[in-house]
């Protein structure tokens, strides 16, 4: 059995070229710095699902602009990649918003707030010890 499937070869490729067409061929100055974050391809190689995101903006109507730039500029992208991979049929690409950054984000300040609260209710604990008072 095979160690990775085509698609999946597919999809890294496409990420890793799309990454860089984005930053240096797009010119239009709506479009802020974009993360490709990742892709999948499906099993014809007939759509890829692109997912990104903006760094430092998370306002919706910003996504959705950024959004509907890349959208426009498929058509464009497709053709660059046409030249870069070699491929039979580039796949149709259809862009979305990764939201799994913002998410591991804010788990991520969560999970740092309740550890600085259990940090900050040991060290009362400690002190209240210290002093011979009851822990709490």
């Amino acid at each position: 059995m095979r160690e990775f499937k085509r698609t999946d070869r597919v999809a890294d490729q496409l990420q890793k070229e799309l990454a860089v067409l984005i930053q240096r061929e797009v010119k239009d100055p709506r479009l802020g710095m974009i993360t490709v974050s990742g892709a999948t391809v499906s099993r014809d190689l007939g759509y890829a699902d692109i997912y990104v995101t903006l760094l430092g903006e998370q306002e919706p109507e910003r996504i959705k602009e950024n959004l509907q730039v890349l959208k426009r500029a498929s058509g464009f992208l497709r053709s660059q990649i046409a030249k870069r991979i070699k491929l039979r049929h580039v796949p149709e690409l259809r862009f979305h918003f990764d939201e799994s950054v913002v998410r591991g984000q804010q788990l991520s300040s969560l999970i740092d707030e309740a550890v600085s609260t259990d940090r900050a209710r040991q060290n009362d604990d400690e002190d209240d010890a210290e002093q011979g008072g009851e822990p709490r």
